[in-house]
Parts: C-alpha cells; structure tokens; sequence
C-alpha cells in the first residue's frame, strides 16, 4: 500500500452552514463540488463536506452521536503570531474554543478548535515540522 491520504470527508449536519464557515476561512470550493457535497483543495490532498446522515449510510454504519472519534485534524502554520491570527479567525467564523494558543511541552506552539459539527483541528507552529514554500510538511526520512 502506498503511503499516502488523498482525501479526508468530514460528515456534517448542515452542508450550507459547515461551507460558510471553510468559506469565511479563505477556503474556496472546488469545481468539482456538487449539491450534495463540497470539496476544497488543501495542498495535496482534498477536504470534502457531505451530510452526516449520508455518510454513514454510504459507509455501511449507524449515524451515532458526534464525540471525540480519536481522531485531529492539524494545519501546521509558519509562526506563533499565525497560529493566533488563525484561532482569532476560526473563533469569529464560529468555531468552539477547545484549547487556547499556548507553548506545548514538545517546543512548539499549539491551540484547537472545533468546527461547527464539532469537527477537532488543532492549530500549530512546530519548529521540527518546517513547511516548504508551497505550505507542505515535509516529515524527516523514515527510520528504515
């Protein structure tokens, strides 16, 4: 299997509302979008927004009650002073407050928001994670 993620689709309650909120970001939907679903280009990979309901039925399991699924979302940033301008941003487009901006014990800088469906993103400067010109993370080669 290739080492590679193409595509994350986050299942929301209202498609209308969740587009706005990536809207108010900056975030602009691709062509390919459609009634049902909205996609954006992040980088290399695509973010989709589809109905909640939707995405259950197409993936074979139960809708249940929106938590903590295990899982972030994280959009590493270029400086401290960007992590707060983009936490100020989410949290004026409706995002929830889960985590201030503050040092992380690892050396970096780190908050998190959740999205109007509840949807995790942590937001971070990571001085051991430098991005390229282009916004992409490039990890340190593997241990093999």
């Amino acid at each position: 299997m290739e080492q590679r993620l193409s595509l994350i689709t986050l299942g929301v309650s209202d498609l209308a509302r969740s587009r706005a909120f990536y809207e108010s970001l900056g975030w602009r939907a691709s062509s390919a979008s459609q009634g049902d679903v909205v996609f954006f280009q992040a980088n290399g990979l695509g973010l989709g927004l589809f109905s909640r309901a939707s995405l259950a039925v197409d993936a074979g399991v139960e809708d249940s009650v929106p938590g903590f699924s295990g899982i972030t979302l994280a959009q590493n940033l270029r400086s401290e002073a960007d992590v707060d301008v983009l936490f100020d941003r989410m949290v004026a487009a409706g995002a929830r407050i889960l985590k201030r901006p503050q040092k992380a014990f690892w050396g970096g800088y780190t908050s998190y928001v959740a999205d109007p469906d509840g949807h995790i993103w942590e937001l971070a400067w990571n001085p051991f994670f430098p991005l390229d010109a282009s916004g992409n993370l490039h990890l340190p080669d593997s241990l093999a």
